[in-house]
């Protein structure tokens, strides 16, 4: 009984959440709907230009958005202003334009994009934007019970919705150097990707105590605040964002390829807190931060104060950046997700064509229970294979991986990717295993609001079996995504 009653609390606090969530929402369409147009917005390379009349029923310019994206002529515009290096990636068909940062938008990058249900609401016309994605997949797998440490298709041979995502957002405009500006961004994700941006005490009890395959997660609540007076430009983000290093990221659209790499698959999701990102000037950029840690809310009693440090360096030719990260850096004490984690990030351009990105982390976390001891680890947190007869000890983990690509046109890229991880005492995937793991994987995007992205992938568990829930050596998973936008 008292079970039931607690499940009752938590259904009732996420129908009250999600029902305010869609009110705050339909209140911004009203905004967004009474805005005029501020003469700052542009549609993205290949994105039909917002011609269609107003006099039409918002789904006839909804579908007629869609309609001229793919079988109309792409629309061509003059380049907006930039204030920066220029980008040195198409974007489609790559996720990006820019070699990636965290924290923070592009400083210096205009918004461009038009989005298909901005078009049908108001002409996308307005800085507040709303939009999102739809992202079913299917994956085929030798493993019949789980594809566990894969991610984000660990359901072995399912057809199932990954991502459910809305997004309402505005930007702050940091092109120019005038005014203070100021921006936010709100998410609501449902799908079986929640278990990936789960935060304890955000809704945390659909995975860590029901776990569910499906939920909800409000993964991303921030406020920007772009301040054009310290060097080249600052902005100050506060709330809940993306863990901050790293070139994969938990939306999927985001990511070249649609499964993860073993490195994405258990560091850090998000964090709470407050981090500045400073512009140099067009080369380097520097970001300090303070966070209550990695995917816990502040109202937790695993939150602690973590410091966050990033430099970034890019080149003047653009065909480089390195970028380096400390970040929730605390005593490192057992706690839920208490990662200290050191991250590098190489990115490199060789042609107009062809790049790659390389990114290298070591993690550790201190005092975890010994498996199998006399101390329970925390719920959702994995006990560590400790040296006989310590009921404690530093479970360390060391990972690299590589992204190759190569654009083909405007609409089509390839992408081959070369993972290895050593979770030396098995805290992280639950075996104590080096892993390699080998995809290569095909986008084709049609026009620019649906894409598909097939992959073959394989991998390996070198000192133990860890797939397939400990019964196999080897995965070899054949799956696929398909995005489509709105």
């Amino acid at each position: 009984m008292p079970f039931l009653f607690g499940q009752r609390i938590t259904d009732a606090v996420f129908n009250t959440f999600f029902f305010l969530l869609v009110c705050f929402v339909l209140l911004l369409c009203v905004q967004s709907l009474a805005q005029q147009a501020d003469g700052r917005t542009s549609p993205i390379p290949d994105a039909p230009k917002s011609s269609i009349t107003e006099a039409k029923g918002f789904f006839v310019r909804w579908a007629e958005f869609y309609h001229q994206d793919w079988w109309g002529t792409p629309a061509s515009s003059p380049a907006p202003a930039r204030r920066g290096l220029p980008s040195p990636l198409d974007s489609p068909p790559f996720p990006n334009s820019d070699w990636s940062y965290g924290g923070s938008p592009v400083i210096g990058e205009p918004d461009t994009n038009s989005y298909p249900l901005m078009t049908a609401i108001n002409q996308a016309r307005s800085r507040t934007k709303i939009y999102g994605w739809v992202d079913p997949t299917l994956n085929f797998s030798n493993s019949s019970h789980s594809n566990a440490p894969e991610a984000n298709d660990v359901y072995s041979n399912r057809f199932e919705l990954n991502q459910f995502v809305l997004y309402a957002e505005q930007l702050p405009d940091s092109v120019q150097r005038d005014h203070i500006d100021w921006g936010y961004h709100l998410t609501a994700l449902f799908g079986t990707d929640y278990r990936y941006t789960t935060g304890k005490g955000y809704l945390s009890g659909q995975l860590l105590n029901d776990h569910r395959q499906y939920g909800f997660d409000p993964t991303l609540e921030y406020v920007d605040v772009y301040i054009p007076q310290v060097a080249q430009g600052m902005n100050l983000r506060l709330g809940r964002f993306i863990s901050v290093p790293g070139i994969e990221a938990q939306l999927a659209p985001n990511n070249y390829i649609f499964s993860h790499s073993l490195l994405y698959a258990i560091d850090p999701f998000t964090d709470t807190g407050l981090i500045a990102t400073v512009k140099l000037n067009d080369q380097w950029l520097v970001q300090l931060g303070i966070t209550v840690g990695h995917d816990v809310a502040p109202w937790t009693p695993d939150a602690k104060p973590s410091g966050t440090a990033c430099l970034s360096y890019t080149t003047k030719s653009v065909n480089d950046n390195f970028y380096v990260c400390a970040n929730g850096i605390n005593n490192g004490k057992y706690a839920y997700n208490n990662l200290q984690q050191y991250d590098a990030t190489w990115y490199h351009k060789f042609s107009k064509t062809v790049h790659m990105a390389t990114e290298s982390w070591y993690m550790y976390e201190r005092d975890v229970p010994a498996l199998g001891g006399d101390i329970q680890p925390e719920t959702g947190a994995n006990a560590a294979y400790c040296p006989s007869g310590e009921q404690r000890c530093t479970a360390p983990e060391y990972a690299i991986v590589n992204f190759l690509q190569k654009e083909l046109s405007v609409h089509n890229f390839l992408s081959f990717r070369s993972d290895f991880l050593d979770d030396k005492k098995g805290q992280r995937t639950g075996y104590a295993t080096r892993y390699s793991e080998n995809t290569i994987m095909w986008c084709h995007w049609i026009g620019s609001t649906v894409q598909l992205r097939p992959e073959l992938r394989f991998e390996r568990a070198w000192d133990q079996k860890a797939y397939d829930n400990g019964r196999e050596h080897n995965q070899v998973t054949v799956a696929s995504d398909l995005i489509f936008h709105f």
